[in-house]
């Protein structure tokens, strides 16, 4: 009960911050979160200033640290860039491991707690949702992002911690990684970082605005001049001019490039051996089910397909779906004959063992990152890591 009462409120506080919901109660909470996000913007700055004058100091991993990360908080599909990164720089011969704080995941158990807090028989040490052999933990323990990028690319070290300083040693130490992309890390300053790539999404590039809570923004958009390399995801070709015009107001020398997500294929949640092409969608009548930052592109992508969406359910962002909650859904979605329901990757890990006899076949949208221009740009970024010149190591042509 209080778990349904506290995603209800986060969805209205979303519906607030977002200008979807009006009246009393969203005004006396827009105002309130209003003056909150100043005080937020304060300690940001303040933080950042600290790092930047070695007041704080961070700390470095003996290794190349690629920062993928974005000044808002959900819905840049981050995930999908992290992959390709992981993927090109594994197949061109880099020991790759990819560092999560595993948001949402859930904790081991309490008494295993209880022995590393204080009986110091295990040791601090960050989960293994991939070991570059073998997937080790579930969606649960892992965290969304962590065990879909551990299942899709197979060999790669995927590890979670909330100190991701740790994490890093611990790669370097057991896997003798020499290359660690640090998911989300834009914001995570203890741990050096070579390269910062930052995500914005054409879509919605600054949100309304306004920094957390009265807003999406993690920091200011002028904490963009940060970045080395700045990604525009969900693009359409040639329509960015505006978006690229205001972010050479705070990022002159940034390499930008433009990409989108494209769509793959259709997989069947349940039956592995049940693949779709895209194709498959043109003309059906399906039930989108999602619990994503930003469930309109998704729907938009469904549309686009060909595909017919009488019926749309969206749950708060890294919702885990109930058995109560899917049959009511799918019950729904037979009593409306529809053809499908179609969630996406990341919401088809949270979703509940096959219930029997489904009325309705149930498919995930696989998607991947498609650069749309700046090539040149991405292949330079990947010889400089992979094939540096004359001996030299990355860690110090990025130093």
């Amino acid at each position: 009960m209080f778990r349904r009462w506290l995603e209800s409120f986060e969805q209205f506080a979303i519906d607030v911050i977002l200008e979807r919901r009006y009246g009393k109660r969203a005004a006396i909470l827009r105002w309130l979160l209003y003056s909150l996000s100043w005080i937020f913007r304060c300690i940001v700055q303040t933080r950042l200033w600290l790092y930047r004058k070695r007041l704080l100091r961070d700390r470095t991993a003996g290794c190349l640290v690629i920062s993928i990360g974005n000044l808002t908080v959900g819905g840049t599909g981050k995930t999908p860039v992290v992959e390709l990164f992981a993927r090109t720089l594994r197949d061109r011969g880099r020991n790759v491991a990819i560092l999560s704080r595993g948001y949402k995941s859930r904790k081991p158990p309490l008494m295993r707690r209880l022995q590393r807090k204080w009986l110091g028989m295990v040791r601090n040490e960050p989960r293994l949702v991939h070991d570059g052999k073998d997937l080790l933990l579930n969606s649960s323990f892992a965290g969304d992002e962590p065990y879909m990028l551990a299942r899709s690319l197979g060999n790669v070290v995927v590890l979670v911690h909330k100190d991701r300083v740790r994490s890093a040693l611990f790669a370097v130490r057991k896997f003798g990684t020499d290359t660690i992309l640090l998911d989300d890390g834009m914001q995570y300053l203890r741990l050096k970082h070579r390269i910062d790539v930052c995500l914005v999404d054409c879509q919605a590039p600054f949100g309304n605005e306004f920094l957390l809570p009265r807003g999406t923004l993690r920091e200011p958009p002028s904490n963009l001049r940060r970045a080395h390399y700045i990604f525009l995801t969900k693009s359409v070709a040639g329509r960015n001019g505006p978006l690229i015009e205001r972010i050479r107001e705070h990022n002159r020398t940034a390499e930008i490039i433009e990409c989108t997500h494209r769509g793959l294929y259709l997989q069947n949640l349940y039956q592995k051996d049940d693949r779709q092409p895209l194709e498959f969608l043109t003309g059906k009548f399906i039930g989108a089910l999602s619990g994503i930052a930003q469930p309109e592109s998704f729907e938009n992508k469904l549309r686009d397909l060909g595909a017919e969406l009488p019926l749309t359910k969206r749950f708060a962002d890294h919702h885990r779906f109930t058995d109560s909650e899917l049959h009511d859904f799918l019950k729904r979605c037979a009593h409306l004959e529809l053809d499908l329901v179609v969630t996406t990757e990341k919401d088809s890990v949270r979703f509940p063992h096959a219930p029997p006899n489904l009325p309705v076949p149930i498919y995930f949208l696989r998607v991947e990152i498609e650069i749309l221009s700046g090539h040149e740009s991405w292949a330079r970024l990947i010889e400089r890591v992979c094939a540096p010149a004359n001996g030299v190591t990355p860690e110090s042509i990025f130093a």
